[in-house]
């Protein structure tokens, strides 16, 4: 069960531009305003967003207050609430997650059918960027965009489904592909492994492609029909054709790699397939205006989810058994987790996992 803390302050790993590093510090508990939640975390996780902060970026990623403490992908339970309708839809001790937009209204067009970043108010906030984020013992968040676990889901291994997994099973389920059809997952890490075990439990087809052979060895056990390292096997582009009988029918893009994405329209069936932007690269695409003009391929985004479209992906998360493969560290360790993020060495998700 919850229980309003007893103390203050708390622990907090909060980024600092001022030398772009980050500081575990001592900082006071929030206090949940009228639509809003106090959550004990039970569990937050490294997004590779988060490491975004740290480096040079064109991508419109906007820091907020500094410092401020990191970490936009939790789980927990609700210790407090405010005295919203939306808010007394809880109970303290309900095991919750949730999505990491606040100061939005919710309900315009764009809120319910887009994302909240472009919500008609403006004011639109990110925890983890420029709010204080879930890196921290406890955290305020909204009523509307939090829901209680489904059975089935533990609170201390399913903060990664609150984006990578939203993120993930959306890459998937808007190529609107059907069972049989080929998918190639671009990236086996957080999102990736992710991805493939949606995709097989959609019925596709999956070649999964990396540059890091663990990365690989985690889309096998995820189900991956073929897996292929695009920079040890100089002929993968034509192995994947081969193998989709001409192209996939959709290339999932999970990657910060520009490379990448210069690499995909090859691998796609031409006038049918489908590139789904989802991974962030430093720099901006580019892509051939030709071949977007005479119909080679087509391009959708996907993002990481609202409140809207948070609940099917986690219902059918805990209906499909799908399960972030998660490796714990301490709140102390998370640039140990950063540094293995960022050398490719992680496996699946990283979190913290507190008392």
């Amino acid at each position: 069960m919850g229980s309003t803390p007893a103390k203050k302050t708390m622990r907090a790993q909060q980024y600092d531009a001022r030398d772009n590093k980050l500081h575990l510090n001592e900082v006071e508990i929030p206090q949940p305003r009228e639509h809003e939640l106090l959550v004990k975390i039970a569990c937050a996780s490294l997004c590779h967003s988060d490491v975004m902060l740290f480096e040079p970026n064109d991508q419109g990623l906007i820091l907020g207050k500094n410092p401020v403490t990191i970490g936009h992908e939790a789980t927990g339970t609700v210790v407090s609430r405010g005295s919203s309708e939306a808010a007394s839809m809880f109970r303290e001790g309900d095991n919750v997650g949730f999505l990491c937009a606040v100061d939005c209204c919710f309900d315009c067009t764009q809120c319910r059918t887009v994302h909240n970043s472009w919500c008609v108010t403006g004011k639109t906030k990110m925890q983890g960027f420029t709010l204080d984020g879930y890196f921290q013992e406890y955290a305020v968040v909204d009523a509307r965009a939090a829901m209680v676990l489904p059975e089935g889901l533990d609170v201390k291994t399913a903060a990664p489904l609150f984006c990578a997994g939203v993120t993930a099973y959306h890459g998937i389920e808007d190529c609107q592909l059907q069972a049989g059809q080929w998918i190639a997952v671009v990236g086996c890490g957080g999102l990736g492994h992710l991805g493939i075990q949606y995709a097989k439990a959609m019925g596709l087809k999956v070649i999964g492609l990396d540059v890091a052979d663990q990365a690989l060895e985690e889309a096998k056990k995820c189900g991956a029909d073929h897996v292929f390292n695009s920079i040890k096997d100089q002929d993968w582009k034509q192995k994947v054709l081969e193998i989709s009988g001409g192209g996939v029918d959709a290339a999932v893009n999970f990657t910060a790699s520009k490379k990448s994405y210069d690499d995909c329209p090859a691998i796609i069936k031409p006038g049918l397939g489908l590139l789904m932007v989802v991974g962030i690269p430093r720099e901006p695409l580019q892509l051939n205006a030709l071949d977007i003009a005479l119909g080679r391929f087509r391009v959708k985004g996907s993002n990481n989810g609202t409140c809207y479209n948070m609940r099917p992906a986690i219902e059918f998360s805990a209906k499909h058994n799908i399960k972030p493969h998660l490796t714990t560290f301490k709140l102390e360790e998370i640039p140990k987790m950063i540094e293995l993020m960022n050398s490719h060495k992680a496996q699946g998700r990283m979190g913290v996992v507190f008392d």
